[in-house]
Parts: structure tokens; C-alpha cells; sequence
């Protein structure tokens, strides 16, 4: 019987990988949110970051799919939104990833209900206009 492999991969070196495979693809305004200390977290970092099209919004996803695999031998758990790729979600477990087409991440504001998280952000930030109803 084949033993299956100890995953020795901690969540530094995942949001490490994640964040390379985003800024590969050029992803914008990229943060993470520490929120594992916070009360009713269902992870410990939440990744957030946008794009132009669903074109790039599919490519940064794949990206991290890819690279997660190929560096770290971790599958996603769950994946959402790949049918219409305005809002992508991926599913780490201790990580999880939302990457949106712009105008839905202004829409919904994710790090205003994480308020309270420590946020980090990478590379250079834009400013993202409010969502126009």
C-alpha cells in the first residue's frame, strides 16, 4: 500500500506562492488580511485582488492554481465564479482568495467587513472608484 506524502507546507509559504502567482499576472491593488485572530474567521488570511477582464481575472486564478501545485503539491479545496469570472474565489483552507474583476471588488468591499484585520498590501495600490449603481 503506497504511503501517501506528509504535506510539510505552512501558510507563509502558501500566501508567499500565491502572491507571486498574482503579481506574475499583474493582479492589482493585491492585499492580504490577517484575520485568524479574529472572532468567527474561517480562515487565517483572506488574498484579495482585481482585475481588468475576465480574461485576467481566469489567468491570475490559474496562475495560482498552477504555481500552488507545482511549488508547494496543494491542491485548491474549492473553487468558485470560474463561469462568469467577475468574482473568482479559491479555497485553501488556511488562505483563501478572491480575485475580482474591479468594478465588483468596489462593489462589494470586502476589507470593509474585515475591518479589523491587519492588512498588507503588495506593490502599488490604485485608487479603485466607487461602485455606480
Amino acid at each position: 500500500m503506497a504511503v501517501k506524502k506528509k504535506k510539510t507546507n505552512n501558510s507563509s509559504e502558501l500566501l508567499s506562492c500565491i502572491i507571486d502567482a498574482v503579481q506574475d499576472k499583474k493582479g492589482k491593488n493585491l492585499i492580504s488580511l490577517e484575520i485568524g485572530s479574529l472572532p468567527n474567521a474561517v480562515c487565517n488570511h483572506f488574498v484579495i485582488c482585481n482585475a481588468e477582464s475576465t480574461t485576467q481575472v481566469n489567468a491570475i486564478a490559474d496562475n495560482i492554481e498552477g504555481k500552488v501545485r507545482e511549488k508547494l503539491n496543494e491542491k485548491v479545496y474549492r473553487s468558485a465564479g470560474y463561469e462568469n469570472s467577475i468574482w473568482i474565489v479559491l479555497d485553501y483552507v488556511d488562505i483563501v482568495v478572491h480575485v475580482f474583476q474591479t468594478e465588483w471588488r468596489s462593489f462589494y468591499k470586502l476589507e470593509d467587513l474585515w475591518a479589523d484585520a491587519k492588512v498588507t498590501a503588495y506593490g502599488e495600490q490604485e485608487n479603485i472608484a466607487p461602485f455606480k449603481y
